[in-house]
């Protein structure tokens, strides 16, 4: 039975994966979730279904966003990702216009309008401005969709989590989470945060991690591997800027290597984003290779081509993050959510097996669900 209080969210950046979220949560309504969910990891979490989720407070720097409906907002431009909801109401919640910061990298203006980032005319809200706006909304945790490389702006929308008391998910590879600083203070103002890095449901580094814990387990010895993806959104054409991606290459790369029998050294392994394809949109096509020693010494090798669209493949998986926030938010539990940031994120402070992980969420659900029952 669906939790009758909701779940109130602030989200900064509506891009695809704001858009295949937002779309998400009016999809999986109570009648569906009874006939029987498909894409959903669990279809209840602590009393919550997906529809409980309401957005209250959004921020963006794209003209076309800034100033409109978040129910609008989701489906403007550069959003590209495939609509599998048109039902969505007017939410009355207008998207306001956030901080620039380095949220938009400098080679993106040398691409047509509907491909890239129109800065919006309008001001950007101060720190405090936008403390006070999550505040009035009464939004319990706030979604990081910040671009990759991002690293000022994921720091300012952290930061504005901390002091306006709110919950953070940081689904983007800027270390929030897996920085201990950061981590101490969400811990000592009793927040829970939940990072770093969405891996999602089905995707390039979930798909290398279960086949790099298959050769572990099975006895082949790993010798090299690579991950190359293509895609056509924005987070492929701000990933052209190699200096944006740092992060992203050390959060991809680690998520393998934790899984390996044997740490690889670094000229065997290579994963990140490869190249931006415009017409695929929102689709990824990943390409994976491993090359390994069987009995004898004798090689082998295996190739993996995997097509999803993107954005839909991680909305689920922050849908599981949100619920699992908003249970810590209900039992006082503050700091990094140990088992569901490494189950989720890519990048978690502490790196267990996808099993592992998988055993820690669930046990995070069953104790804190029955806190919550016993309490309330």
């Amino acid at each position: 039975m669906a939790n009758k209080g909701g779940i109130r969210i602030a989200i900064a950046g509506i891009g695809n994966c704001a858009s295949a979220l937002i779309q998400g949560i009016h999809y999986y309504t109570p009648e569906r979730c009874r006939e029987g969910v498909v894409g959903l990891m669990h279809r209840e979490i602590g009393g919550y279904l997906p529809c409980d989720i309401q957005v209250v407070a959004a921020f963006d720097i794209d003209a076309r966003k800034v100033g409109t409906d978040v129910s609008h907002a989701v489906f403007a431009k550069p959003n590209c990702t495939k609509i599998f909801n048109k039902d969505i109401p007017e939410s009355g919640v207008i998207v306001q216009m956030g901080q620039v910061l380095d949220g938009i990298s400098e080679h993106m203006a040398d691409y047509a309008e509907d491909r890239t980032f129109v800065r919006s005319g309008a001001r950007e809200l101060t720190k405090a401005e936008i403390i006070a706006e999550l505040k009035r909304s009464g939004a319990e945790i706030l979604l990081n969709y910040m671009p990759v490389g991002s690293e000022q702006a994921a720091r300012f929308y952290a930061e504005c989590a901390l002091e306006a008391g709110l919950g953070f998910i940081n689904n983007m590879p800027v270390f929030i989470a897996s920085d201990k600083q950061f981590a101490d203070r969400f811990k000592a103002r009793n927040l829970p945060i939940i990072g770093d890095d969405i891996k999602s449901q089905l995707g390039a580094t979930i798909t290398h991690r279960v086949l790099t814990d298959l050769f572990a387990k099975r006895g082949v010895k790993m010798l090299r591997t690579y991950q190359l993806n293509t895609g056509g959104n924005t987070d492929f054409l701000n990933m052209k800027n190699q200096k944006r991606l740092a992060s992203k290459k050390t959060s991809k790369t680690e998520a393998v290597q934790a899984v390996a029998k044997k740490r690889m050294e670094d000229d065997n392994i290579h994963v990140g984003p490869s190249d931006y394809v415009p017409w695929q949109n929102d689709n990824k096509i990943c390409f994976i290779r491993i090359e390994g020693n069987l009995f004898g010494d004798v090689p082998m090798d295996l190739e993996l081509r995997l097509s999803v669209e993107d954005s839909p493949n991680s909305a689920g998986v922050v849908i599981d993050m949100i619920r699992c926030c908003k249970l810590a938010l209900n039992n006082g539990v503050g700091g990094v959510l140990e088992g569901p940031s490494a189950y989720f994120c890519k990048h978690p402070p502490v790196q267990y097996t996808d099993d592992d992980a998988y055993q820690l969420t669930e046990k995070f659900l069953r104790d804190h669900t029955v806190k919550l029952s016993v309490v309330g």
